[in-house]
């Protein structure tokens, strides 16, 4: 585990700004012309973290995607750190809720595919991602171990690590921790936040838990289902680090309700 950082010793921020600016996304299906997302306006300041919420289907993914230009917007653009993006994004991380390691090479093996590919230098970023490993958690013997023989937790772990060895400027989740059990779930979630405090990249968030994105974000992102647009956005005004357990904290549950206030209004949520 981490140890908590100091927010007045914080440093600045590391990351990039986003900006995804009246962008739609349309798909040709057999059933005709489909309008999944947008017009969206979304703004993310370098080393702030945000995150999107909402039901299943509503274009979250599709968002992410487009922000590292790995799909084409319909309409709009994207920019990173106030510049047009016209290719798929370099400068980032990406962590998806499969771990998509690779089985043949050990955890830290995985890490260090990033560095490869790069042709950075090997044996510092060796040490660094070591180093990375052990604030995730990852015991010295299990870096050894290949994919099938660490807990889901674990993989997890490793994969955020293998997004981070670069250092990027922007980090993109996409439900990272969907597949866990709740209690890895809290205590990833709450390293997460550690490492972010010392690193302060820019990261956009995607989830389906109210609990995780109140417990990480400086703002959240409320998304109406197809075609997915922004409908609220919640500043987070909590104290960090934030407690594993938030559910007795009353500005906790004010978030909470605001947002299921939302899924209630749009008919995501029925009683």
């Amino acid at each position: 585990m981490i140890a908590p950082t100091d927010a007045a010793a914080a440093p600045p921020a590391q990351g990039a700004s986003i900006a995804l600016r009246g962008v739609t996304k349309r798909f040709t299906t057999a059933k005709g012309d489909h309008h999944a997302l947008g017009p969206i306006d979304i703004a993310v300041a370098p080393g702030e973290l945000v995150s999107i919420i909402g039901p299943s289907g509503c274009g979250k993914s599709t968002t992410m995607l487009i922000a590292a230009g790995l799909v084409a917007a319909s309409t709009g653009h994207v920019e990173i750190a106030g510049r047009r993006l016209e290719r798929p994004l370099t400068d980032v991380g990406i962590v998806f809720q499969d771990h998509l390691l690779l089985d043949f090479r050990t955890a830290l093996a995985n890490v260090m595919l990033q560095p490869e590919i790069r042709a950075m230098p090997l044996a510092r970023k060796r040490d660094e991602a070591n180093q990375l490993l052990a604030k995730l958690g990852i015991p010295d013997v299990a870096r050894e171990r290949y994919p099938n023989q660490l807990s889901g937790g674990m993989r997890q772990r490793v994969s955020i690590a293998r997004a981070l060895i670069h250092q990027p400027s922007v980090l993109l989740m996409d439900e990272p921790f969907g597949a866990l059990d709740a209690i890895t779930r809290t205590q990833i979630r709450h390293d997460l936040e550690l490492l972010w405090m010392e690193t302060r990249k820019t990261v956009l968030f995607i989830t389906h838990s109210i609990e995780e994105a109140i417990g990480l974000s400086d703002r959240v992102l409320v998304m109406s289902p197809n075609p997915g647009r922004i409908v609220d956005e919640i500043a987070i005004d909590l104290p960090r680090p934030r407690p594993a357990v938030l559910g007795e904290d009353a500005s906790f549950n004010k978030y909470a309700e605001r947002i299921h206030a939302a899924f209630l209004k749009m008919g995501v949520i029925k009683y």
